[in-house]
Parts: C-alpha cells; sequence; structure tokens
C-alpha cells in the first residue's frame, strides 16, 4: 500500500513563496525581525563591497584598478556576501535574502530536521534559487567549526534560535570572516530581563537586575557576551545595530581580529549597582584607559584598573542598599556612520514594499536620536511611582533638563523612557521642584522610605519646568513615526506556546476574567475610544505621557 502524500502549505511573505509541511515550524510574528535583517545586509553588502574595492585598489597602487562589482538581488555576485542561515527551518529567510539582497555570493540554508531540509529543497525549486541557495542538513555547531579555515569562512551568520543562542557563539565567532557580519536573536526574555539571575548567569555569564531598563539591559548582557567569547581568539566585535523589539532582542555585530583591539575590551564592560530603594544605577568598568603619550607614538593609551567601589554601602539618595548586577556591555550599541545609510537603505523604492517598513523607519529614526553614549535609561513613570507624585509630563521633564545644560533621549525600548547624561541629583532636583508645584500627600511620607528621604532634601537651585525648550520634542514625535507600536494582536509571542493555547472556543481564565472588576466603572464613550487613537496612524497616540 502506497504511503500517503503529505499535505504541503503554501506561506507568502515578501518577494518568497514557500512550500512547507503542516508540522514545519513558522512564526509570522518575527516579519520585522526578517524585514529589518534584509535592510542590514543589503547596506552591509554595499558597505563589504567598498571595503574589498579599496583594498584592492591599495594593493594595486598605481596598476590597474577594477571596475566596481554591480550588485543586483537575485543575481549570483562571485565577489558578494558567503551567508550561513544555521537555523533555517522552512529556509524562509533564505528565500527572501536570496531575492531581496544584492551582491550575494551563496546562501547556505542548514538545519538539523530532515523533514525542514526536505521542504528547503522544494522552496529553492519553487522560487528556482538553486543558484544562490544550498541546502544543508547537518548540526548549526558541526557546521560552524568544520568552517574555520579561512578559505571556509562566511561573510555572514544569521543565528535565530528558539530561546537562547549563547552554544552556538563559540563556532560562530571562529567562523565568520574579519569583518563579516553576526546576526543574533534571542527570545528568552524572561532570563535576561532578570525573573532568573542564576540561570541567566549560567546562559551569559551574567547576572541581570530587575530594573525598568532590562530591555536594554538584556542586549546589553548579549553583546558582552558575544564579546568575550570573540576575545578568547583574539578577534573583538564592533555592533552595528543592537534592537529590542516585541518579545526579543536582535543584534547585528562585526567580528574584527586585533590583540591590541581586544586588551581595550574590559573597558568596555562594567559591574551595575542598583540601589533597592531609589533605584538608581552606578556602572563601574572593569578596566580603564589612561592617556600615556610618547615622542614615537603621542596618542599611545595605558591599560589600568580603576578603584572602587563607586558607590558606598548605603545609597547617598535614599540610604537604601544596592544590588549588583552585571558585567554588562557599556559601550555603544549602534555604529552611527552604519545608521545613517541604513536608514538610506530603507528609504529607496525597492524597500519600501516591505510589510513593516514603517515600523523599521520609526524604530531606527528613534535609535538614530539615541544618546549612545550613556548606557541604560530611566522611566519617568517608575521615578514619579517611586516618589508617590503626579507623572511630569515627558516634554517638561525633557526641557528642564536642557534647558539645565544636559543632553537628554528616549530610548528605542520603552515610551516612557529618559536616557541622560545628566547626574541622577538632578532628576532628583528637577522632581523635588514638581512636588513643590504639586505636593506629595503627607501621609505618604513614612520616615524610612525613599520618598522621605529625597523629598526631605531642597533643590539645589530651580529648574525651568514651564518652558518648552525647542529641541524638547524630537524629530521622530514630530513626524507621528511608529515609535513604540502596539503588539498587532493578542498573545503576542515567540511561537506556538503563545498561539494554541488559546483558541476562539476555549479561552485562558485569565483573558475571561480580564476587567471584570471594572465592569460598569469608567466606561469609555466610542467617540472617546477613537479619539484616543491616532486617526493617521492608526495606533494609540503617544500624547501621554506629554
Amino acid at each position: 500500500m502506497a504511503e500517503p502524500v503529505e499535505k504541503l502549505k503554501t506561506i507568502r511573505e515578501g518577494s518568497a513563496e514557500i512550500l512547507v509541511a503542516e508540522h514545519v515550524f513558522y512564526n509570522p510574528v518575527q516579519e520585522f525581525n526578517r524585514d529589518l535583517s534584509i535592510c542590514v545586509l543589503a547596506t552591509f553588502s554595499r558597505v563589504w563591497q567598498r571595503e574589498r574595492a579599496e583594498a584592492r585598489r591599495k594593493k594595486a597602487k598605481d596598476g590597474p584598478v577594477e571596475e566596481a562589482v554591480e550588485l543586483v538581488a537575485g543575481q549570483r555576485c562571485d565577489q558578494g556576501l558567503r551567508i550561513l542561515e544555521a537555523l533555517s527551518a522552512t529556509g524562509l529567510r533564505s528565500v527572501r535574502y536570496a531575492n531581496e539582497i544584492p551582491g550575494v555570493k551563496e546562501i547556505v540554508a542548514n538545519d538539523l530536521s530532515k523533514s525542514a531540509v526536505e521542504s528547503i529543497e522544494n522552496s529553492v525549486r519553487h522560487n528556482k534559487l538553486e543558484h544562490l541557495i544550498t541546502p544543508s542538513f547537518n548540526d548549526a555547531m558541526t557546521l560552524m567549526y568544520t568552517s574555520t579555515h579561512p578559505d571556509k569562512r562566511f561573510t555572514a551568520i544569521d543565528l535565530d534560535p528558539y530561546g537562547h543562542p549563547t552554544r552556538f557563539l563559540d563556532g560562530a565567532v571562529q567562523s565568520i570572516e574579519d569583518g563579516g557580519l553576526l546576526l543574533i536573536t534571542a527570545t528568552d526574555m524572561a532570563v535576561l530581563a532578570g525573573n532568573s539571575p542564576e540561570a541567566c548567569y549560567v546562559k551569559y555569564g551574567s547576572v541581570p537586575l530587575k530594573t525598568k531598563a532590562c530591555h536594554e539591559m538584556a542586549l546589553r548582557i548579549l553583546l558582552r557576551c558575544i564579546e568575550s567569547t570573540a576575545t578568547r581568539y583574539g578577534r573583538y566585535m564592533v555592533p552595528l545595530l543592537s534592537i529590542s523589539a516585541d518579545f526579543y532582542i536582535r543584534v547585528f555585530v562585526r567580528i574584527f581580529t586585533g590583540q591590541y583591539a581586544c586588551k581595550k575590551s574590559s573597558s568596555k564592560q562594567s559591574m551595575v549597582f542598583q540601589c533597592t530603594g531609589c533605584e538608581t544605577f552606578t556602572l563601574q568598568p572593569l578596566g580603564i584607559l589612561k592617556p600615556n603619550p610618547t615622542e614615537q607614538n603621542p596618542g599611545q593609551i595605558k591599560f589600568g584598573t580603576p578603584t572602587g567601589p563607586f558607590v558606598s554601602a548605603r545609597c547617598q539618595h535614599c540610604n537604601h542598599q544596592h544590588h549588583m548586577g552585571g558585567p554588562i556591555w557599556s559601550d555603544a550599541l549602534y555604529d552611527v556612520e552604519f545608521l545613517k545609510e541604513l536608514l538610506q537603505t530603507v528609504e529607496l523604492e525597492q524597500f519600501k514594499k516591505l510589510t513593516t517598513i514603517r515600523r523599521i523607519y520609526g524604530t531606527l529614526s528613534v535609535v538614530r536620536e539615541e544618546l549612545h553614549d550613556v548606557p541604560l535609561y530611566y522611566a519617568l513613570d517608575r521615578l514619579c511611582g517611586i516618589l508617590h507624585m503626579e507623572v511630569v509630563p515627558m516634554m517638561k521633564l525633557r526641557s528642564a533638563l536642557l534647558h539645565a545644560g544636559y543632553r537628554v533621549s528616549y530610548s528605542h525600548a520603552s515610551k516612557t523612557s529618559i536616557k541622560t547624561n545628566a547626574p541622577v541629583d538632578v532628576l532628583w532636583d528637577i522632581l523635588r521642584c514638581w512636588a513643590k508645584k504639586h505636593p506629595v500627600k503627607k501621609e505618604r511620607l513614612i520616615e524610612g522610605t525613599p520618598v522621605a528621604a529625597i523629598l526631605a532634601k531642597e533643590p539645589e537651585k530651580e529648574y525651568n519646568l514651564e518652558d518648552l525648550h525647542a529641541d524638547a520634542n524630537p524629530p521622530s514625535r514630530k513626524e507621528s513615526l511608529s515609535r513604540f507600536p502596539e503588539n498587532p494582536a493578542a498573545h503576542w509571542g515567540p511561537g506556538t506556546r503563545a498561539t494554541l493555547m488559546v483558541s476562539d472556543n476555549k479561552m485562558l481564565k485569565s483573558v475571561q476574567n480580564q476587567n471584570k472588576r471594572r465592569k460598569g466603572q469608567n466606561k469609555q464613550k466610542p467617540a472617546a475610544a477613537a479619539a484616543a487613537k491616532d486617526p493617521i496612524r492608526n495606533r494609540p497616540s503617544e500624547s501621554t505621557p506629554k
């Protein structure tokens, strides 16, 4: 008796149309991830070709210079990128890379599942991409370890596992070309955000803190883990872009070789001390760089060890103790020049067709506005919550900081974030000034609490909370870009666990009982509900907090 033919389903995304078995994992949630990766790789492809052309020009000196290579998506480029998608699943990402990224030499679509590899082969034939995509049935780590020879290394390696990526990093940093690109996703946000510090230390070698800046701290923990893995082999990392989105984080980093640059690594990593009362944080670097100029080398530096700790046993603001976390990556999360070129890529006509292009442009615009030399951030609602006071309008607080001569920005990870180079004393002083006009209830001023300790002090000076500063409202907000979009669907999560447990007929009790106690109270009229939405962008208005 003949075996029944397995039914295949068709998935369409971007320029790809793939045929997969019913049981093969496909996650539509991460279309933003795939679209962003395509934009980054397309930009990196141009940068890579420019660098190779410059290297050939220097090598040739006065000899003939080769003509620039034309980069066309869907066509093989012999001097182009060699990409490894180590955990391909459906192969959708590889098919889209082949169709949409110009300047590709080869894409190796690898998976350990035989049925997944068969689906990849079907999809490659269906999309007529045999000249660009090579299906591979192998263990990802084995494949990378057998590709460490310079002739076999990849120009870009994409790691998007279900969970933590750390077990793949050792092979990845050894099998990537010098100057190559690693694209890495981590979806175990509960661990990275501080719910299980002991598990995070086991997986990433760092202790996270429960802080409102947990999503940025997650990025910095992953980056430090990549850096520490690379430096074992005399290589170091340069982040091009680091994004926190939905339920995961995604980083794009270049790996270079250089023993001297590796020595600077300790100065780019820090321990974090966070007060258990007022939640102020202090960073202490693991190493410092001191100028040590000589006649032969006026730019020479000396490597040193900092003296510490940078905090006392008790917090100077509220007299509570500290938690210590880290180490984390405390250098820049992105490269300014690459981000500028990436935004130019996003505005090209061929990329405007991407489904999530508005969100990509909005997110990158906020990232461009971030203070790249200021690690972590505070959340305005949390600061006001600690002091039990009425929340300061965001524009007023930003104006007060700017009027005082400090810099301030949002973080793309939080709509209430305050990223500033101002000392935390200044933030507390601004809130003390606000408390004079909007007093805190006396019953809240209990001795021994952070609110009592902080508001007991007088502000050192008056801050301007009334006049709106010209730069308080950032361009991304003025243009109503898609900066902090809400989840597009209920139960937005990393995969089957977030979707299969809930159906139309059988809902979770927590969902059924949601807001039952409030039923009949504070009912919002349909007109008011419609007004709360931004009519142009069809998303929640960003007017609150102001």
